[in-house]
């Protein structure tokens, strides 16, 4: 029994004589943290107590705070520029400057474009080709293809000489070709890409995007042609404003007086075909990259593409109702461009001024020399 004592009083003296000594090895250990901490608090302070902090080198941060490579990823964030094996001035720039784009937050530069392209141009644009399509659907309801009150003639009166055709359907083919493309690549992940998958998907948008590149310039020869074509008698007349003023007779029975544009053809050409077309051309020539010793930075894309897309969807709105008068809206309308050739009653009834002049002999009612001439022409 008192051997047992003895046992049990040594294994107790040894737990609390262990328990001390870890107790003075915390104690001892919680005291020197502290120490290091205010040490560390003195030799670095942070930007609460050195105005310096912020401004600190790696180099310098690294000396009390190892690990700590703040100032170099701020640095990036700001734009700035490291070295690269590469020879292009951009490739060092890992993230781009701070900006703020129209419509978007104060980010950086990819952030600024991300934010306009898909808060502002991808769901406004969309829904205002939207509500063009919708108007012009509502419109043919309600009053159908337009037709001649009076009967045809047989006299014929050429409209567009085989070149004017010729630069009108090249610039339509190329203007059709793009749209379809921007269309597909800008929406078609809302309406294709569930359809057909991503797979399909992917190589509709890599062929299309590769027609969209070579059409472009296309479109840009044949647009200044169109642009040289059709300027003289797209220019104002005092006429244009009692067509505008009664928006053209559209909703009435019967058309204001036009010469051989009316106003809201001149409307289009002056804003979708010159100020938009061209807008759209010289952004589109800068992505395509054949602008001769322009700077191709990544800031200098995106505002080109901004540029672009918005140009591009207000040109797309303006030229759907043209599309839409030149096809099923008005009887004749396509023939005039497919062939040429349009009725004497047709010309009197839709572009009555123009007609007058050619009854009074200021204009000719063939312009050109065809192989074959169609029926019967009007005579000036």
């Amino acid at each position: 029994m008192n051997r047992t004592s003895r046992w049990l009083g040594w294994w107790v003296a040894l737990v609390l004589g262990l328990a001390s000594v870890g107790a003075w090895a915390q104690q001892t250990a919680t005291a020197t943290a502290g120490v290091q901490s205010a040490n560390i608090l003195e030799v670095a302070p942070d930007a609460a107590t050195d105005p310096n902090y912020a401004n600190q080198s790696n180099a310098e941060r690294a000396k009390v705070q190892p690990g700590n490579n703040a100032p170099m990823w701020r640095a990036v964030g700001q734009g700035s520029t490291g070295v690269t094996n590469f020879p292009y001035a951009e490739y060092g720039t890992l993230i781009q400057p701070f900006v703020q784009y129209p419509g978007s937050r104060l980010t950086n530069a990819g952030e600024a474009w991300r934010q306009v392209r898909n808060h502002w141009l991808i769901p406004y644009g969309g829904s205002l080709l939207l509500i063009v399509l919708l108007a012009i659907g509502l419109f043919y309801w309600r009053k159908g293809t337009m037709q001649l009150h009076g009967a045809e003639t047989g006299r014929k009166i050429e409209r567009f000489t085989p070149f004017e055709r010729a630069a009108h359907w090249a610039n339509a083919i190329a203007f059709v070709s793009l749209a379809v493309s921007g269309i597909v690549m800008a929406f078609g992940k809302f309406f294709i890409l569930p359809v057909i998958g991503s797979t399909l998907f992917g190589w509709l948008t890599y062929a299309l995007k590769n027609l969209h590149n070579f059409m472009g310039p296309l479109f840009a020869v044949s647009l200044v042609v169109v642009i040289l074509t059709f300027v003289r008698d797209n220019l104002p007349a005092k006429e244009d404003i009692t067509w505008l003023l009664k928006g053209g007779g559209l909703l009435g029975g019967h058309e204001v007086p036009s010469h051989r544009f009316n106003a809201g053809e001149k409307v289009l050409f002056w804003g979708g075909v010159f100020l938009f077309g061209l807008i759209v051309v010289g952004s589109g020539l800068v992505l395509d990259k054949l602008v001769p010793g322009f700077d191709y930075l990544r800031s200098n894309m995106q505002v080109a593409h901004m540029i672009h897309a918005a140009a591009a969807i207000v040109m797309m709105a303006m030229f759907m109702g043209h599309i839409y008068m030149g096809t099923v809206g008005m009887s004749g309308a396509y023939q005039a461009m497919k062939t040429g050739y349009v009725d004497e009653t047709w010309a009197k009834e839709h572009h009555e001024l123009w007609h007058d002049d050619i009854q009074a002999g200021k204009i000719p009612a063939q312009r050109s020399t065809p192989a074959a001439a169609p029926a019967q022409t009007a005579k000036a």
